[in-house]
């Protein structure tokens, strides 16, 4: 095992000495082919230098991610496009313009320049510009295009806070850049601006009706269509079909509607009952009035979808170190930022 390198940047202050020196440090293990665990909006990624075959490969083995599951790239500019990409559809340029930088990636034709592994060797790559502070002064002192999923081991729950990096990457990385916790807490949006219609195949924070503000005539990825259970050759996109996100623990999902209350104080009773030690996902002001023995995460706010996505990651990794051994969740309405919420748990609920 390597030992891994943890170094703190505030991202309030990016000039001070301390936060400066940890960027550069970080970048120059980047330009040397190493890999970084970074902050972004959504969640941590684990960054190498994009346009270096090996350095990527290092990420695969790391997290232990099959080859057939492509990568995002980031940029810290649209200049840089040019490095990556080989044409710039319309709906790209006008979804680049509403949403960028921020949480949104964009699948576009790559460029010769782009290895295979990036790619899982299809045409196309996804691309998006953070928002984040120390994304931004990462990839700006780096100086190349940093390819970087999720800095958690593959199918595992999302990190947003560096220490559910280190969970599972300490000793299997070079760094962790440790900026606190992530803002969004649910990774980008993904979508193929060049099909038509344009086709959503990631759902996140940038909304389905965002989206289509711009391209009306944007759909949503039907994964079951798609014969998600089997393995593929490669996937379309990151985050498409295929266990992600999971808790150790087995997770029990609880449809919306009127009785969810109900029915989610069904399933802690029926949980107990086994010898299990349930875990809740409990928002305030939900109407849950079973007991409180269980353990029990404060899922933020129930009708704030904004705060319970940025909590999402978190409170499934807490209740797993806590040691519950199922996890009772209820599922926010199909709407807005819900169906991003639905996804990541549906995903993570799979056996």
């Amino acid at each position: 095992m390597m030992q891994t390198l943890r170094l703190k940047v505030d991202a309030a202050d990016l000039g001070s000495p301390p936060s400066r020196a940890a960027i550069e440090q970080a970048a120059a293990v980047i330009k040397a082919g190493g890999t970084v665990a970074f902050p972004t909006e959504t969640v941590y990624g684990l960054g190498a230098n994009a346009l270096d075959a090996a350095a990527v490969a290092k990420i695969f083995a790391a997290k232990q991610r099959p080859g057939w599951d492509p990568l995002i790239v980031h940029l810290a500019s649209r200049s840089m496009l040019s490095v990556i990409t080989r044409q710039m559809p319309e709906n790209a340029a006008k979804l680049m313009d509403a949403f960028w930088p921020g949480p949104l990636t964009l699948l576009l034709p790559r460029s010769l320049a782009v290895p295979d592994v990036v790619t899982a060797k299809r045409p196309l790559v996804g691309v998006r510009i953070p928002r984040h502070p120390v994304a931004h002064a990462l990839l700006l002192a780096a100086g190349v295009p940093v390819a970087a999923p999720s800095a958690n081991l593959f199918g595992r729950t999302s990190p947003t806070f560096a220490s559910h990096v280190a969970e599972d990457l300490e000793g299997r990385i070079d760094v962790i850049l440790d900026s606190g916790e992530t803002t969004h807490g649910l990774e980008s949006t993904v979508i193929d601006p060049t099909a038509v219609p344009p086709v959503i195949y990631r759902p996140g924070i940038i909304t389905l009706e965002q989206i289509r503000t711009i391209c009306p005539d944007a759909i949503a990825f039907d994964e079951k269509r798609h014969n998600a259970g089997e393995v593929p050759k490669s996937l379309p996109s990151p985050g498409v079909g295929i266990r992600h996100y999971a808790p150790r623990a087995r997770l029990i999902l609880v449809e919306s509607g009127p009785d969810q209350p109900q029915r989610f104080a069904a399933e802690v009773t029926a949980a107990t009952r086994s010898g299990e030690n349930p875990g809740l996902m409990l928002p305030e002001t939900f109407q849950y009035s079973g007991g409180r023995s269980a353990l029990v995460y404060r899922w933020g706010t129930w009708m704030n979808e904004e705060e319970m996505a940025r909590m999402l990651f978190a409170g499934l990794r807490w209740l797993d170190s806590a040691g519950a051994t199922v996890i009772i969740c209820p599922l926010p309405e199909a709407k807005g930022i819900g169906i991003a919420m639905r996804d990541r748990l549906s995903k993570a609920s799979r056996i």
